[in-house]
């Protein structure tokens, strides 16, 4: 039996919209019809994001600390800092290290005494507000070395655009989940559909958690048992 001996499906944004209006039992007639389900999927990018940690928009960046400079805005891309290690003597192949640092919270950080100390840097604080995020690192870098901050951050999903025939920014894994919670959303807005909203919602949340587990962090995690001396 022939196969196609390809791999690479995909929806673009006309193909996925249409999609979730078929399954919301509606036809997808104007261009309202389509700009209102692409603002839905937007949206829902952002939901996705706040829901937890998508792995495929897991990236690498670094930062150079100046001495006395404690914090630092990051690009507007960036939504969040999943990890973050202080590296020493960058680039060298003899004595480059990096040293794990902790993440504290906004309450810890507020309880420094001396937010001016100044020496190597061991933890961080994250602010994050409308536009972005500032690092704050505790102690402020001081003079005696050169340091790096690398970080792996979660980028924010890409925004639909205007053309139909983009690409949304996310694996085609997803794309169940993506049309499947459309469709939910679709069926939310018109009245015609809204007596399907709620089958449309449970398999939303099905489609969600399918997606979900698969993108999971796949490493072994090793639990060594411990005691107490009395």
């Amino acid at each position: 039996m022939a196969t196609s001996e390809t791999f690479d499906f995909n929806l673009d944004l006309s193909d996925a919209i249409e999609e979730a209006f078929e399954r919301a039992g509606l036809e997808l007639r104007s261009g309202y019809d389509y700009r209102t389900a692409r603002r839905s999927i937007d949206l829902l990018m952002l939901e996705w994001q706040n829901k937890g940690l998508n792995l495929w928009t897991v990236k690498f960046d670094t930062q150079t600390l100046t001495p006395s400079v404690s914090s630092y805005t990051l690009d507007g891309k960036v939504f969040d800092i999943v990890e973050g290690f202080l590296r020493t003597d960058s680039g060298d192949t003899t004595s480059q290290f990096d040293q794990s640092m902790s993440r504290i919270s906004v309450s810890q950080y507020a309880h420094l005494a001396n937010k001016l100390t100044e020496s190597k840097p061991l933890e961080y604080y994250v602010a994050r507000s409308p536009t972005g995020i500032t690092i704050n690192f505790w102690p402020a870098p001081d003079s005696q070395e050169t340091y790096t901050f690398g970080y792996y951050y979660m980028e924010r999903v890409e925004d639909s655009g205007k053309p139909a025939s983009n690409n949304m920014d996310i694996p085609a894994r997803f794309l169940p989940c993506l049309v499947a919670g459309l469709a939910y959303r679709l069926a939310i807005k018109y009245p015609e559909a809204s007596e399907r909203a709620s089958l449309l919602k449970v398999d939303y949340d099905e489609q969600w958690d399918l997606a979900a587990d698969a993108a999971r962090e796949k490493a072994s995690l090793f639990v060594s048992p411990g005691g107490y001396q009395f």
